[in-house]
């Protein structure tokens, strides 16, 4: 999938922009994919959302993304994030066998993850973040450290 399109881009358009891409994503640029200009370590869901319902609204993919069409295109992300280890066997924390080449499709499969999850929550009017919160208080409580 092309990244340059961005999260709920019509597939046709996807096609068409495999080279010269230029991403930029929360505070991260990217020339030709391979090009780092800057990355910054903490991003906030907040500004992924907004940074994303611009990229949209500018483009007028709005009309593209309803809750249904997201949770597709999240499911076929999901789909290419697997295909990355699919036949890799136990893979170690940090990825030390791995190339940077590989480590950087990872990060773009992720990403991808991560934006549609984060249009997907925004479409729905809910408060990805906080859910997340409240997600883990119940899950302490379901789970309790045990002695």
């Amino acid at each position: 999938m092309c990244r340059a399109a961005g999260v709920g881009t019509p597939r046709s358009v996807f096609k068409k922009c495999r080279s010269n891409i230029i991403i930029h994503i929360g505070a991260l640029k990217m020339e030709n994919s391979q090009k780092l200009c800057r990355k910054f370590k903490d991003v906030s869901l907040e500004e992924l959302r907004d940074r994303l319902a611009e990229f949209a609204k500018v483009r007028n993919w709005d009309q593209y993304h309803s809750p249904r069409n997201l949770l597709l295109a999240l499911v076929g992300e999901v789909g290419e994030l697997s295909e990355i280890f699919q036949w890799k066997g136990e893979v170690e924390r940090g990825l030390p066998n791995w190339s940077n080449d590989d480590k950087e499709h990872l990060e773009e499969e992720l990403s991808d993850v991560l934006l549609y999850l984060v249009q997907l929550a925004d479409v729905c009017g809910l408060d990805l973040g906080q859910a997340a919160l409240s997600k883990i208080v119940k899950n302490s409580q379901k789970y309790p450290i045990l002695d």
